[in-house]
Parts: C-alpha cells; structure tokens; sequence
C-alpha cells in the first residue's frame, strides 16, 4: 500500500449548486427520492465517520455536514471543488456530484483504490462506458487538489483542470454509480432504482 493508511480520514465534497436548466429551474439535489432527496440518499449512504463539505444553498439535512458556497454563486463546478476542498483538512478528499443519488456506495470503492495505488497517482476516479474519467466521482490527495483547485477558481473545465493531477480509473462498482439526474426522465429512472 502506497496511498493513504486508512479510509476514514476523508471528506467529501458534495457539489450541490447549478443552474439545473434541464431540470426547468428546480434544484436537482432536493427532488423526492422515495422517503429521502438526491442530496439525502447521497449522505446516507456515505461511511459515517466521513467529514462531508456540501457546497450550495443551506438546507436541512439528515446527517451532519458543513455548507459552503462559491462567491460570487454559479462558477461552475470547478469553483465548487476549488471552494469545497479549501475547507478539507483531511489526507484524502471525495469529490461527489450532488446529482448523482447512488454516488455514495461508490465513495469508498475510489478511496480504496487511491489507498492501494502505486506511488505518486494523486486521484482515482470512476471510468464510465465511454472509458473517460469522471473527477467528480473521485478520490484526491488533499494537497494536490488545493493546488489543482486553487480558492477563486471558477468558469474553467473540471476535466482539464483535473487533468494536470496524476489520475488513475477504475470500473464503476455498478451501473447505477454514475447515473446523473439531469432531466426529469433521469430521476423517474432514479426512483425506480431507488425502489428496487
């Protein structure tokens, strides 16, 4: 093991801002999910020993977590990450989109593998079917990502910002990991999953 020694010094940097166009204007993160929201199937299935960051508009929650936001708002996802991260004190640092309810079972898998990488990879993230890493279902050395995602980071691509880490991918532990909730369509699938 050439990583980090344990999975419990992490936090997680859930994105929970945006414009949510496709979604005619509604937050996507605070949609019904069965008895739960987007955001809160994301936190409960998150370890609960995980420091959680959510960068967006304040909200009750049904677990503990510390509430961020860009300033100026809407910078894109960048500057959330870049916001986000600058309040993560811990070695490790998950980068979750809060509009992907099913992220949370995946976390760990990311923070095992970055634990057990080889010698100077600074992130693992999910590969999706297109074989394109996905940085914001990822693990990160917390020191890389501040320097990647310095504070006042905005309007620039997550992609190729990311892209200047040492990044490796693996598979998504299952299907439903990645699954966004951009439209309505996505979260009539996302219940149906969440159901089942």
């Amino acid at each position: 093991m050439t990583g980090p020694d344990t999975t419990s010094a992490v936090t997680a940097v859930i994105l929970c801002g945006g414009t949510n166009v496709r979604m005619g204007g509604r937050d996507k993160t605070s949609e019904q999910l069965g008895e739960t929201t987007v955001l809160g199937r994301i936190l409960r299935d998150l370890p609960d020993d995980w420091a959680i960051i959510c960068v967006g508009t304040e909200r009750p929650t049904s677990r503990p977590v510390t509430w961020t936001r860009e300033d100026p708002p809407l910078g894109g996802p960048a500057a959330g990450i870049a916001t986000g991260a600058a309040l993560s004190s811990t070695p490790v640092t998950v980068v979750l989109a809060g509009d992907q309810p099913f992220a949370g079972d995946a976390a760990p898998h990311v923070v095992e593998a970055l634990a057990d990488s080889r010698s100077g990879v600074q992130a693992v993230a999910l590969v999706d079917d297109s074989g394109s890493l996905q940085p914001l279902l990822a693990a990160y050395l917390t020191g890389p990502l501040h320097q990647a995602f310095p504070p006042g980071t905005r309007d620039v691509s997550v992609h190729r910002t990311a892209a200047s880490l040492r990044m490796e991918g693996i598979p998504a532990p299952s299907p439903r990991a990645l699954l966004d909730v951009d439209t309505p369509v996505d979260l009539f699938e996302a219940r149906v999953i969440h159901l089942g």
